[in-house]
């Protein structure tokens, strides 16, 4: 786990909270990584494009 984190040279300080929000700096909030389900939604997506795509060509573009 610790390799993970070898770029960081200094201590990660903790989200603050405020009025029982979470803040945190821009940098913090994006350090999330997407999972497995971001490669199956786009891989779901792509093909249901190249699904409809091809039925709209075989439907009305077809000589």
């Amino acid at each position: 786990m610790a390799g993970h984190y070898s770029h960081l040279t200094g201590e990660v300080g903790m989200p603050t909270e405020r009025h029982g929000q979470i803040i945190e700096t821009p940098t913090e909030a994006r350090q999330a990584e997407p999972g497995p389900s971001v490669l199956a939604l786009l891989t779901a997506s792509t093909g249901l494009a190249v699904l409809i795509l091809g039925t709209v060509w075989f439907a009305f573009f077809r000589v």
